[in-house]
């Protein structure tokens, strides 16, 4: 059964000010969604929403997921449902390995779902992590190092498509990856984005300013946010036009004026 997310009239407040107005999207498991937007117009504050961030309240709309209420669910029990968020800045974990961290990530669902179980065997995991990180071109020595500690741009979000890999959701969330990323690591990581939908049937929604991420991540619909709403959806050529044009004409479409 394919997996949606789907998303009704969501208004979201941040320390009491309203940032999204009504909000309606359909993702379903398969799809790329490139939603795209000037700074402020409410992307991340989508993105942190549905993963569950406690400083963004939703007042009004549903969003359900899988068939669930997403706002029922704690962020684990959403993780766990399949829904995973890959960070514009993912935060470093000092003490932590990156080996360590997905294990515990692994055997807390496996728990979750069975009290009883008593969670993957050390030579089982590191042989579906070994499996990963040639799979996904991950350096080997990731495992033994803290978790972004130290990390470049491009080896946090190599970490966390590694992440994706062995977690395997259902729907990615990925709020602009391609932030900080130069042209090399941008190819690698767009690579595994790829490999992931392909071999999983993965949704994502990808988060972006800028083309140069959906030249190389193909998106099936691509949707643009002004001032706390979707105001604009279409193909992939929409995305070219905001290249060339800019968002200017979206904002006089639709009388919004530019924020400072």
């Amino acid at each position: 059964m394919t997996t949606a997310l789907e998303i009704k009239n969501l208004h979201v407040e941040v320390d009491g000010q309203h940032i999204l107005k009504g909000v309606n999207l359909l993702i379903k498991q398969g799809e790329v969604h490139a939603l795209m937007g000037p700074n402020g117009s409410g992307k991340s504050t989508l993105a942190y929403t549905l993963s569950g961030h406690p400083f963004y309240e939703p007042t009004a709309g549903e969003v359900i997921f899988g068939g669930d209420d997403l706002f029922e669910l704690e962020p684990d029990e959403r993780s766990r449902a399949g829904l995973f968020l890959a960070f514009q800045y993912p935060v470093a974990v000092p003490g932590v390995t990156v080996a360590n961290f997905l294990r515990q990530a692994i055997n807390s669902r496996r728990k979750a779902e069975n009290p009883d179980d008593k969670g993957i065997s050390i030579p089982d995991f590191r042989r579906l992590l070994k499996q990963k990180m040639t799979e996904f071109n991950v350096d080997h020595k990731f495992a033994g190092r803290y978790l972004n500690e130290g990390f470049s741009g491009g080896e946090k979000k190599r970490a966390e498509i590694l992440q994706m890999a062995v977690l395997e959701p259902k729907i990615a969330i990925m709020d602009e990856t391609d932030s900080g990323l130069d042209i090399d690591a941008l190819k690698v990581v767009s690579d595994g984005a790829n490999r992931l939908q392909a071999n999983l049937g993965m949704g994502m929604l990808l988060i972006t300013h800028y083309q140069r991420l959906l030249d190389y991540i193909k998106p099936d619909f691509v949707h643009v946010m002004l001032d706390g709403r979707i105001v604009e959806s279409g193909g992939p050529e929409l995305a070219l036009h905001l290249e060339e044009k800019g968002y200017e004409w979206v904002r006089e479409k639709h009388g919004v004026a530019e924020t400072a």
